[in-house]
């Protein structure tokens, strides 16, 4: 892995406004610095070339380390994940020629002064986003977003012995958010079949019939004081659709909608000559939502 640094990663208002956060949290935080660092996994040695090529693409500020004093937190995207800044990047390495490039990451390193020791956890709180990213406390530890790690054993969730008890374990420790109602339907579908399911089963039953995929709470009936309604949640979101939806061309398909738009002139090679020009075309919005 090699580390390349990058300019500023904030701009001085968002860099002022954080070290206002930051100042809040603990006063003695006298000032910040930001830089991109840009790692880069590759299967084998750059050439001179190919080295100055890949510099000019992260935009590499000529310095190979930083020149900020302070105490360094690293935010790079969750271990185990690809950032979507990372498949773009990516690419564009391979499309430039450099084919010994695996892949591209890209963290912000900040750079906090303080005449004090500072409370690591706590600093780093308004720093990053706990659910994709992770802290580290030097460039080194980076690697961890290139490490490999063999696919574990498929498991077998022992309900044959332990009873329905196993299954309330292991919906505990794998996360699966399975309701009580599930685990009952999975104790007696699977004690019917003489046999214990495995952790990617049950795994695969706790996503397909998620809330998500299935909507089993927003198409439930809904009741009201005893009364069943006529509509579902569900229906009453749809409601606002059926009863107007004018100029609307999809709803409801793959959580997103489509709304007719005005025609707008396009830039892009025409197909029969290969020429750039504008072309008229209807340039509609695509409205996308997930919960």
């Amino acid at each position: 892995m090699q580390a390349y640094f990058g300019g500023q990663a904030l701009s001085d208002f968002r860099r002022d406004k954080l070290l206002a956060q930051l100042k809040a949290i603990d006063p003695t935080i006298t000032d910040i610095h930001t830089n991109y660092v840009h790692f880069v996994d590759t299967n084998t040695a750059f050439s001179p070339a190919d080295e100055i090529k890949l510099k000019k693409l992260l935009g590499h500020d000529g310095s190979d380390t930083a020149s900020n004093s302070g105490k360094l937190y690293l935010i790079i995207p969750r271990p185990g994940t690809i950032s979507p800044w990372s498949s773009k990047a990516t690419d564009i390495a391979h499309n430039s020629g450099l084919a010994s490039v695996n892949r591209i990451e890209r963290g912000t390193a900040f750079y906090i002064t303080s005449p004090s020791a500072l409370d690591h956890a706590v600093v780093a709180t308004p720093l990053y986003d706990r659910m994709t990213e992770s802290v580290l406390d030097s460039l080194e530890a980076a690697a961890v977003l290139f490490a490999e790690t063999a696919p574990k054993q498929l498991t077998d969730v022992d309900i044959l012995q332990g009873g329905k008890a196993a299954l309330i374990i292991a919906n505990a420790t794998l996360g699966l958010a399975l309701a009580e109602d599930e685990i009952d339907y999975l104790f007696e579908a699977f004690t019917d079949l003489k046999r214990n399911p495995t952790d990617v089963e049950l795994m695969m039953f706790a996503q397909v019939n998620s809330e998500h995929c299935r909507h089993k709470i927003f198409n439930a009936d809904w009741v009201v004081d005893g009364e069943k309604q006529p509509k579902s949640l569900f229906k009453m979101i749809k409601n606002t659709y059926e009863k107007g939806g004018q100029k609307v061309l999809s709803a409801y398909s793959d959580n997103a909608a489509v709304i007719q738009g005005p025609k707008a002139g396009r830039f892009f090679a025409d197909p029969a000559d290969n020429t750039y020009r504008y072309h008229q075309e209807a340039v509609h919005s695509v409205i996308k939502a997930e919960p």
